[in-house]
Formats: structure tokens, sequence, C-alpha cells
């Protein structure tokens, strides 16, 4: 095979594949679509005022851990303690901090040293104190620094309920969110997690912990991210759901039936990719214990989250996503193309192997050989065209109408130029950002390779206020730095 030959054949392979990759993403979109407007539907019937003051509603244990969280912890607990729910307690885990935000929980909370037994059924660093409020229904759990998996397994086990949400400590959830979340697990009982989606707060009003005004970001790059967001979340998890083979629950807030949680173990040490490892562990101990489960997505209950408003902190993070995702297939290659783990084994995990890990190795090859065919004159305009509008113009349609399924079904955005605003960087993206990501992606494998265990620091700017607030720059959560596999 001559060179120009070997050129030709890649730029068709690479052709190919985009087509592939775009049709399942097309299937996706299509089941999504009739998904939620289904749910939309039931919504308007759903009984919601009844199901809030309903006796079968389980109580809920909200865990939220805490790192250095001085400055907003207190509010942000506050937001927690008066989400719209039957009965539901807050159980919070600093995790070690090197600050004041014990202190700060002391004070604003009238916690006293609490002594109820609790049995930890989940390894985690050891535990100083447990502490409650003489005001609130609020735990809090006092350790030893041993990053974000291992204080969420603390305030597993510290927890007194049947169904537990874990949250981050600076998300902003709706009132209503954790009861539309825990719906599903009150109304089937075969249901063991429930994802929520997670928007991006950049650009809109908070006040007194809650989104009081809802608008686009001004800056470029989280645009970008409000259309991917929408992408994954509402296009993707939702039509995974649908078929029973969602493998991510956002570690921002996810709710969990206790009992599966601990049979799966809790949260893995030495990931960076906790959330996917999790869920995909629960796929996994589920089928082999021939347990009948659902693990389903809910595009309605919203928890709002500040995104990386730069290159750098953008970059970090999405090598850190990327790991965790080749992390969670190593861990559990048995499950690859097995027929013992149903549809997951045969559709979600190949899926996830093909496009998601492998998609950017091949998706910059293929832009490699496509520019190198054309330089060469080995392309002629017909193709070069077809490549084009495969490549980059499905991508832009599919973006594109991942804000119209925003549109028509949900319509959280209120402002038509905001709807108009996301749909042009919806077709932007492909023209640079998609390209850099890619870039990030396969970088990260290489990371990986390299056994690159570290988080990165995740900058935060903190949110418009709807009143002149006290700010103080925030960072996101950081997990120790070694990991437990190799110690």
């Amino acid at each position: 095979m001559s060179f120009n030959q070997f050129i030709l054949g890649a730029n068709y392979f690479v052709l190919g594949y985009f087509l592939l990759i775009n049709g399942v993403y097309a299937l996706l979109y299509f089941i999504s679509f009739f998904e939620i407007a289904d749910y939309t539907r039931r919504e308007i019937f759903s009984g919601f005022s009844e199901l809030f003051t309903s006796n079968y509603a389980p109580p809920v244990s909200v865990v939220v851990p805490a790192y250095n969280e001085e400055a907003t912890i207190a509010a942000s607990v506050r937001s927690f303690l008066t989400l719209r729910y039957p009965l539901h307690e807050v159980v919070v885990v600093n995790d070690g901090s090197r600050d004041g935000t014990l202190d700060v929980l002391k004070r604003e909370f009238d916690l006293w040293e609490y002594d109820r037994p609790t049995r930890l059924q989940l390894q985690t660093a050891p535990i100083r104190g447990i502490y409650a409020s003489t005001t609130e229904r609020l735990i809090v759990v006092d350790k030893e620094n041993g990053g974000k998996a291992d204080a969420l397994n603390a305030g597993i086990c510290t927890a007194q309920y049947p169904l537990v949400c874990c949250l981050d400590a600076d998300i902003i959830l709706e009132e209503d969110a954790l009861l539309k979340a825990a719906r599903p697990a009150i109304e089937y009982g075969d249901v063991a997690a429930v994802g929520g989606i997670v928007r991006v707060a950049n650009g809109c009003e908070v006040d007194a912990g809650r989104i009081v005004e809802i608008k686009t970001p001004r800056r470029a790059l989280p645009n970008l991210q409000v259309v991917e967001y929408l992408r994954a979340f509402l296009a993707g998890r939702t039509g995974w759901s649908k078929i029973n083979a969602l493998l991510i629950i956002s570690g921002a807030f996810g709710l969990f039936r206790k009992r599966d949680l601990i049979a799966a173990g809790g949260y893995s040490l030495g990931t960076v990719g906790e959330d996917m490892e999790l869920v995909t562990r629960m796929h996994h101990v589920l089928r082999e214990n021939n347990r009948k489960y659902r693990i389903v997505f809910v595009p309605d209950p919203v928890a709002w989250t500040e995104v990386p408003a730069t290159l750098r902190v953008l970059r970090r993070q999405r090598d850190r996503w990327h790991r965790g995702l080749l992390d969670t297939l190593v861990r559990h290659r048995k499950m690859l193309f097995n027929p013992r783990y149903g549809i997951v084994g045969l559709f979600a995990m190949p899926y996830y192997f093909l496009f998601e890990l492998l998609g950017p190795v091949i998706e910059l090859l293929g832009y490699i050989a496509f520019v190198a065919g054309l330089l060469l004159g080995i392309l002629n305009a017909r193709f070069a065209l077809a490549f084009f509008l495969v490549a980059v113009g499905l991508g832009a349609l599919l973006s594109v109408a991942a804000v119209f399924l925003e549109e028509l079904r949900l319509q959280r955005y209120p402002s038509w130029r905001d709807m108009v605003k996301l749909i042009l960087y919806g077709i932007a993206e492909n023209f640079g950002y998609r390209q850099l990501n890619t870039l990030w992606r396969v970088m990260a494998i290489f990371s990986f390779l390299r056994r690159n265990t570290d988080w990165g620091s995740m900058e935060r700017r903190g949110f418009e206020q709807a009143k002149p607030p006290e700010t103080t720059p925030k960072r996101e959560y950081e997990e120790v730095k070694t990991s437990r596999d190799s110690e």
C-alpha cells in the first residue's frame, strides 16, 4: 500500500467513523425527545403538592463534603436545610479543612458534640468528632483529610435515612429539586440511583443560596459549556436512562438508596472519576447479584454549578474527566461486550470505549489525515465537502438540536435572545473549541498512562449576587493527591 492510498483509506475510515458516532448520537436524541416530552406531560398531572405531604416519601440524608469552604459553607448549608421535602437531614463532612470551616459551622448552627454511635460500613480516614445542631436537622462530621470520595463515604455511613443525596458544597439546588429527584425512588421500589440535571450558573443572579434570575453567561467560554451541558444531560443521559444503561450520575448532584451504595462498596478512593466509577460498579454488582433495578436520570430537578471561565482551568477539568473515564473502563473491563451485563455490557460500555475514550484519538488523526490529503492533492473537492459536513456540520446540527430540545420542552431560559445566543454558540463550538477539547482528551490518555492521579486546582470566581455580597474567591474541592492504589 502506497502512502497516498494509506492517507485516502484513513480519510474514508474517519468519515465512516463520524457517520457512525453521529448516528448513535441521533438515536439518543430521538429517544430523549420523546422521553422528555412524556416527562413534561406527566408533570402536569403529577400531584406534586400531594407528594410533598405524603407519608410515602422516605426521608433523605443530604451528604455534603466540605474542604476549605469557610467563606460560603454557612449559606450553602442554610439553602440545603430549606429544601422542600417532607423530612430530610443535612450531613456535612469537614474533610480536614485547613481554614475555619468547622468553626463557622459551630458558630452559625450552635453545634454540640454528638455521642450517637455510627456504624462505619465503609472504610474512611479517622473521624475526629461528630456534632449535631440544637436548632436544625444538621449533623457535622469532622475527620482527617482523605479526599472527596473518602468524605462522601463518611457521610454515607453517618446518614440516618434510607435515601442519600450526595452534593457538592458549592452547588445551588432549586427549592424542589430534592423532591423531584426522589420521586422515582418513591414511586418505584427498584430504583437504585437517580441523577438530576446540572446547569451552568455563570451569569445567573443568586440570592440567599437560590437562583433568582436565569441568564446566559457574558463570556464566550461558559456559553460554550452551556451548550455542552445541554447536549450531555438532555440528549445523552436521558437516552441512556430510558434503556437503563446510564453510567454517569454527576458527582455534584446524585441520589442513591443507602443499602445499594453500601453493597457496592461506596465511592472508590483511588480514582479521579469517582462518580462514573461508582455508577458503573453499581451496575456491575447489581447485575451479578441478579437484582432487578433501575438507574435513572430525571431532566427537571436542577442543580446549578459554576463552570470554568478560563482555558487553563477548563483544560485541567477535561483532563481529569477523561482520566476518570479511562480508569473506570479499565477497572470494569470485564463488562465490555459481556452479555451477562445486558445492555450495559453490550452497548453502553462499548459506546464509551469506542466513542468517548478512543473518539478523540480517531478524530485528531482524522484531522491530520484530512489536512495531509488536501495538501498532497489526494482528496477531491466533493470528498472534502462531505468530510466537512459530516465532521463539523452534523456536530453543529446536534448541538443546535440540544438547544431546541431545551426550549421546546423545559424552557428554562426566559429570553429569546438567550436562545439565539446559545444556538450561535452551538454552531461556533465546532470551529476551534471542539478541536481543542479533542487535543486535551488525547493528552489526558498519556497523562493516565503516566499514572497521574492529580485533581488539579479548579479556581472559581463566585456567583453573581442579587445583592452586594461579601465575596471570596472559591476553589473546587481538592482531592488528596496520592492514589490509594499505589500506597
